[in-house]
């Protein structure tokens, strides 16, 4: 769960400072700072404060975890509205897990990044047994409000896509529009847990944004706080899963107000194992 070293790297080249200069200001050597970058080590608890304040940063930020901050600010009081931000018509997504894996036997669903639950309302009206998290408090009320107009239960918690990590197994982990905002360092870590705690024959369905060079950056509020994927970088992290569906589409967006387009990996995989 260490982002660190590239955080480092990175405020260090964008403040014009040679590992050689960040070591002098830490009364370190450059060989340190050389391996913090390489992610080999970490630095010491105690070198936070001060090496945030060098490279002109937050603690939270040089661990990585500052947008995503940002970001559930921004949505906490989105959610807050009467209306619902992302409507409560489920994601074309949900189709495809319902064509896969249908509930014929009692299923048990996850859904990462619930927002304000319309996914996870869908999954529980067609019999999943779903559990779903979000990282606002406004986001939980408003979908268990939605759950409840739909009469169905669904377990609904707050958590943080960043450091929580699943104990139990399901047999679907659905997570549509969250994966862009999780750092380099710690994609390995969420997917892998993910993947671990899948029952076999379970479906993970994926989603994730890309960039793409000749796509100008769109004019979305939170631009600035998402991650870089690469394309096929999400496929890549599953090369040892069958692939139900895996797309890469371009697609039109006037969510901003301004026409723009996005490009979007999309990933449904079941875990297979040995006869």
């Amino acid at each position: 769960m260490n982002t660190i070293g590239k955080n480092i790297k990175s405020l260090r080249i964008r403040g014009g400072l040679t590992q050689e200069e960040l070591a002098g200001k830490l009364g370190i050597s450059y060989q340190a700072v050389s391996k913090w970058e390489n992610e080999v080590t970490a630095p010491d608890i105690s070198l936070l404060p001060t090496l945030a304040a060098v490279l002109g940063t937050s603690i939270d930020a040089l661990l990585g975890y500052a947008a995503e901050k940002k970001t559930s600010a921004y949505y906490e009081e989105r959610y807050k509205d009467s209306e619902y931000y992302w409507g409560v018509k489920p994601s074309l997504m949900c189709l495809d897990v319902l064509r896969i894996l249908p509930p014929t036997r009692p299923l048990r669903l996850l859904d990462a990044g619930c927002g304000e639950g319309k996914d996870a309302v869908f999954f529980a009206k067609n019999g999943y047994k779903v559990s779903a998290f979000d990282i606002t408090d406004s986001g939980v009320e408003k979908a268990k409000r939605l759950a409840e107009l739909h009469g169905v239960d669904i377990d609904f918690f707050r958590a943080d896509i960043m450091d929580y990590r699943l104990e139990k197994d399901f047999d679907v982990i659905f997570c549509s529009g969250v994966l862009y905002y999780v750092p380099e360092g710690l994609r390995g870590e969420v997917l892998g847990n993910w993947k671990a705690h899948t029952a076999a024959g379970g479906v993970n369905a994926l989603n994730v944004f890309v960039e793409k060079p000749f796509i100008p950056r769109p004019p979305d509020h939170d631009i600035e706080l998402r991650k870089n994927w690469q394309s096929g970088e999400l496929f890549g992290h599953y090369h040892d899963w069958r692939f139900e569906r895996c797309e890469e589409v371009i697609f039109d967006c006037g969510s901003s107000g301004v026409p723009h387009k996005h490009c979007m990996d999309t990933l449904i995989a079941v875990k297979e194992t040995l006869e």
